[in-house]
Formats: structure tokens, sequence, C-alpha cells
């Protein structure tokens, strides 16, 4: 299904303490003012997290809001936007219901110690409900009535994620299916199949009457997990408030992943300072432009979240923001439709991405982006089924676990000549060997600490494992020849024969304990050297170090430097390439039918001068030196700001041109 590119997403969770809603609601200003806007899709509710219904229920009369004015606000919403060609998918939320649990305290998520949500004297309404309870069939007759009763150009189901319930109906459910209710394990493997089973049979039970509308199911995250109810899809939307908790990092990561799963996806920002029911107040206009232009150049349509004041007034301000930005959409949107990424390095996401949520995204993963990222490498987020033959290079961050299945898959890829660049962990099985490719054997001591307890890959606060590295030779280029604190301890490993080890690991004086300690932190260096830490074979560089987490974790340059050298040895000309600051992001992606590659270039700085990062300002750049790797012949690099052509040159697959002027966002099309 081809999504619209502006969206608004709109919330009306309206409590019943609140009097004469709706009352200044207007179905033509209402569409008028999203039209001035420049949107041209809106998901707008049907019932809200308090329970309430926002349209003519005949099967749910009581459950319609008490105090809402215009029954038939959801109606005329549609009617007055369909006018104006504006699409309406409807939401409905799914595990929240304020009126239900009270109603149904049965049906409510139970977890394994008997309690039931946050308790009764909570302020919210994140008491979950669960779908193997009746009600599920509360939630189809709700659906089946929208269907029955309205046209639908799409369904928005929110908080649908798996829940660890141990309620009445799911005991009955794990002791029908022969699985052991007491096991967390196979509580977690219930969970997600639980929720898989309801998404798909929501999904047939629509497709019985509507063969057309979109359908999503929204867990505040995309993972690996979603595979398995890929079906029930239509599109995804990925919500990432960057100024709320998913932060900045989140949408970057979750897009690069999701894009490589057939589907389109709409990206999901918010209007809000922070995030949702932020109610009265304003992103920096900045903000929105760059999460918009953001989401255009790694391939997403765009959506903005607001929540409509009780009155039923849309804010003029906020449309005259969200138009200052969709109208510049509008204009870009001819050099992004049908554009596919074009990406030469898949990142092999660990493990704690698949069933982790938007709060929780590993460590390692997130250290790898903002490396990559930060040199404008072409990149996806791959997972275990993911088709690894159209990368030049694979990177497994630290904790990549594998399997058999998969052992043998990456085998096969490193034997046909691609190229690894693998750290830590990654690619060590349960019994402690490495898969075959990985050029190391891991120690049989280990260093442990007081308890006995193994130290690698662990943080102190005083780095009390901490060895060093030294740089020399390609991989140490850029750094002085001299020790470069590893704040995380490594895999104590032994290069295999035929094995070259770049850098050896040196070791502290002596590890910190309250027995023996030096100054504040770390020991100093004793100069000696103790294990092999990054070694090559072939195709092969393996790094024994966490690299990626301690730079997630510290920002350590040098830690970076490293990885780009060893990019640099595996992958010596990159698909793109600049000599600007690492604040400058580039993305590449191509119009086939258009005969053209779209590069965007991003210049927006996120301070964190909060609890959450802001942008304000935009710091233009100026005369950007830019190479591509282009095989076609080229016949025109065009500037989209100014419409003019760029000087180049291209040689031997590469592309030379100058960037004259980048205004936070640029387009560069090149013609070929």
């Amino acid at each position: 299904m081809e999504l619209r590119f502006r969206q608004i997403h709109l919330d009306f969770h309206t409590c019943e303490h609140l009097s004469d809603i709706g009352s200044r609601f207007d179905a033509e200003e209402f569409a008028e003012t999203l039209h001035s806007a420049g949107v041209d899709s809106i998901t707008c509710f049907a019932r809200c997290h308090h329970g309430w219904l926002y349209y003519p229920s005949d099967r749910y009369p009581e459950k319609i809001h008490p105090y809402l004015k215009n029954k038939n606000l959801l109606p005329e919403m549609i009617e007055a936007c369909h006018r104006r060609g504006i699409r309406v998918p409807i939401y409905i939320t799914v595990q929240w219901d304020e009126q239900i649990r009270h109603e149904h305290p049965e049906w409510r998520v139970m977890d394994a110690n008997g309690k039931v949500g946050d308790g009764p004297y909570t302020d919210s309404f994140y008491q979950d409900l669960c779908v193997n309870s009746p009600y599920r069939d509360y939630l189809k007759n709700i659906t089946d009535e929208i269907l029955q009763t309205l046209p639908v150009d799409g369904l928005f189901f929110d908080i649908v994620s798996p829940r660890d319930c141990s309620c009445r109906y799911c005991m009955e459910s794990m002791q029908q299916q022969g699985i052991d209710a007491y096991d967390p394990v196979q509580r977690q493997v219930f969970a997600q199949q639980s929720i898989d089973s309801f998404k798909l049979d929501m999904s047939a039970f629509i497709r019985n009457q509507n063969q057309d509308c979109s359908i999503f199911y929204n867990g505040s995250h995309i993972n690996p997990s979603i595979r398995s109810s890929l079906a029930a899809y239509t599109h995804f939307e990925l919500e990432s408030l960057p100024s709320g908790s998913w932060g900045y990092l989140h949408f970057p990561v979750v897009m690069r992943y999701a894009r490589t799963l057939g589907l389109d996806c709409l990206a999901h920002t918010g209007k809000f300072h922070t995030e949702w029911g932020d109610f009265h107040s304003f992103k920096n206009r900045e903000a929105l432009e760059y999460e918009c232009f953001h989401m255009l150049a790694l391939g997403a349509k765009c959506l903005i979240g607001d929540q409509l004041e009780p009155c039923g007034k849309l804010s003029q301000p906020v449309y005259d923001l969200v138009g200052s930005v969709y109208h510049q959409v509008q204009q870009k949107e001819p050099w992004c439709c049908s554009a596919k990424a074009v990406t030469e390095i898949g990142v092999l996401a660990p493990h704690g991405f698949y069933n982790g949520s938007h709060l929780h995204l590993p460590d390692s993963l997130l250290g790898a982006v903002k490396m990559l990222e930060d040199r404008s490498y072409q990149f996806d987020i791959l997972d275990e089924f993911s088709d690894f033959q159209s990368y030049k290079l694979l990177i497994l961050p630290d904790d990549v676990a594998i399997d058999n299945t998969l052992e043998e898959k990456l085998n096969h890829y490193a034997a046909q000549g691609g190229a690894v660049l693998a750290s830590f962990e990654s690619g060590l099985s349960a019994d402690g060997k490495f898969m075959r490719f990985i050029p190391a054997l891991p120690l049989s001591h280990q260093t442990t600490d007081l308890d006995g307890k193994p130290v690698r890959g662990k943080f102190y606060v005083s780095n009390n494992y901490a060895d060093y590295l030294i740089p020399k030779g390609d991989i140490g280029k850029g750094l002085p020849e001299t020790e470069h604190v590893m704040y995380a301890k490594g895999l104590e490993v032994q290069a295999t024969e035929g094995s070259e080890v770049l850098l050896p690991a040196i070791s502290s004086y002596f590890n910190r304990n309250w027995r023996h300690f030096c100054s504040h932190r770390q020991t100093p260096s004793s100069s000696t050297p103790s294990y092999d830490a990054v070694i090559r074979r072939g195709n092969v560089i393996y790094f024994a170090h966490p690299i990626f987490k301690i730079y997630n974790e510290r920002g350590a340059k040098w830690c970076k430097t490293l990885i780009y050298n060893a990019l640099n040895m595996l992958l010596p000309r990159p698909l793109v390439s600049h000599t600007g600051p690492t604040t400058l992001h580039l993305y590449l992606n191509q119009q086939c039918s258009a005969s053209r590659y779209i590069l965007h270039a991003l210049h927006y700085i996120p301070l964190h001068k909060s609890n959450i990062d802001i942008i304000e300002d935009i710091i233009d750049l100026y005369q950007i030196p830019i190479e591509v790797a282009v095989s076609q012949d080229v016949k025109q690099v065009l500037c989209f700001s100014s419409g003019t052509s760029l000087p180049f040159e291209h040689s031997n697959g590469v592309l030379y041109f100058t960037l004259p002027k980048l205004h936070g966002h640029e387009m560069i099309e090149i013609s070929y």
C-alpha cells in the first residue's frame, strides 16, 4: 500500500470530568484548517484510552462520551475531509480502556505475582487489558460497527504489544497448549504468540468486510518480532517522538530495519514540545523540519501527532507550524516518491533489539548507528532472516547471538567474499567457540572479579578492569602511537593460525579493587601485552573489546576512529563520503523510474539543554566536497533549493562535486 506524505495523527483522550466536549467543533473549519496546512491524511478517533466513543454507536450508546455535544463528531470529520481529498484512517485503542478495566476487572492483564496494573490510585489509564479474554469480542464488535456504519479508509489499532499475563484466560490457554506457565521464558513466548494471534485474527475479521482499508497495529516500536504477524499489516507507522522517551536515535535505528521488510513506512513524530498530551506546547519549527526531512531522507512518509483540545477546535498556531513544514514537504515529494535507499553495509541487530521496547535499544546497536551516521555510511539494520548477499559488508556489533542456521548463513556469506567486521562476543556460540570465519579463539582463562564473576564487557564507575590499545599501522591511522584506554575489558582471545594480529591489548599494572588502587579511576598501563585485541584474516576484522558499547557509553572518539580505519581496510571506496563535520549526514536514495539518485544532506544539531534534546538553530555549511560512487553515466547534478546545476567530475565510477551551501536540508538530484 502506497501511503501519503503529509499525515496528522489526532489524539482525543478526553475524560468524563470535562464538559462541553466538541462544543466549538465545526466540520468545515476543521477540514479547511487541515487543507490549508497541506495535510493530505489524518487519523481520527473512534474510541479513546478513557473508553469513550465519538460516533453515534447503536451497539454501545452508553459508551458515547457523556458530554459530547455532537454525536456525529467522527462522521462529520470524515465527510468534510473527504470533500477536500483528505484521507481519514480511524483510531481504535486496544490494550488501554479506562471504562472497561473498571467494568470488567477480570479482563485485565495480571502479572505472575497476581498484581494488576499500578494499583487503584494511579493517575493514568496505563492498565493493560488482555486480548485473550472476552475483551477481544468487545473489540471486534466496536470494529464491526465502525466498518458497517462509517466510510473506512484505514484502521489504526493502538497499544498492541505482548504482555506477560497470568489471568485466568491466559492460564487456561497455556494449560491447554501444554505450556509451563510458571516458566517466565515460556510465558514470554506465549505472550508473543497471543498478540500475533490477535492481530492476524482481527485483520482476517476486517478483510471479511473491507478488502481495501489500511491496517496497522501500534506497539510504539518495530523490531524483528513483527515478522511473525507481518501478514496482518498493510504498512508500518513508526511512532518515535524524539523529544519524548524515544530520543533522536530511535527513528533512524528502527527505520533502517523496517524499510527492509517490504512495506511502506510512515514515520511518526509530534507537534508537542515533549510528547503525547503535552497540551498547548509547540515544537520548535527547526526541530519539526529536521524530523520530517529526516523521514524523507530515510525513505519514510511524514506524520505529525497532535491532540485535539476538548472543545473540538484545532489550534490555528499549531497548524501554522505544521503548514510551514508540510508545504516544504509537498514541494520535495516528487524527489521522494518510490525512492529506495541505496546501501552497502548491513548491521546485524543484537538479540536485545528483538524483544526490547523503544526505551531499551541495545547499547551496541546504538553505538554502531552513531558511528556509521557520523561518517554517512549507507547501511540497513538486519535480522537473521534478512538477505545478506546484497551487502558488501556486515557488521556484528558486540553481542550478536547465533544459532546453527545463522552460523551457516554467515559462514556462507564470508566464504563468498563478503566482508565482516565483528566485535566482542558476536559469533560466539553457547559452548564458548567462535563460528569458523571469526579469526580468534577464546583463552581458557578469563578475568574475574573478587566474587569469581566474569568482568568482560562490564562498565565500572572507576573502570576497574580497563586495559589499553596502542594504535599502529593502518588500523591506527589518525591516532597517536600511545596507550588509549578501553573502558570495558574485552573477551580475552588469541588469533587463529593464519591470522594477523593488528593490535594487542595492553594490561594495566593491576586490576583496581579495595586491596589496591591508584588515583581516581583505572590503573595506568603497564606496557605489557596481554591478549590479542584486533585481529584480521582476509576479509574479516575482529575486535575483542565491546567497542560499540564503549562508544555509546563513553563517546571515546578513538573507538570510532579505529572502526573507521577497519571499515576503510574492508570497504576502501564507500558509496558516499564528504569532508564536512560529523554533524552532516548524507543519505542516498534511487528513483529508478526517473533514472536518478537523490542525495539528501541534513545538518541539524540536537543539543541536550534539558532532559530532552532540543533543536533551535540551523547552522549553515558552505563549500562541502562530496563523493558518490555512481556506475552510470551522469548527465546532471542539480541542487533542489536553487534549481541550479552543479559542476561535477565523474571518473572511475566516482562522482565528485561541491555543495555550495547547506541550510538544514538539501536534496541533490544526480541524473544518469
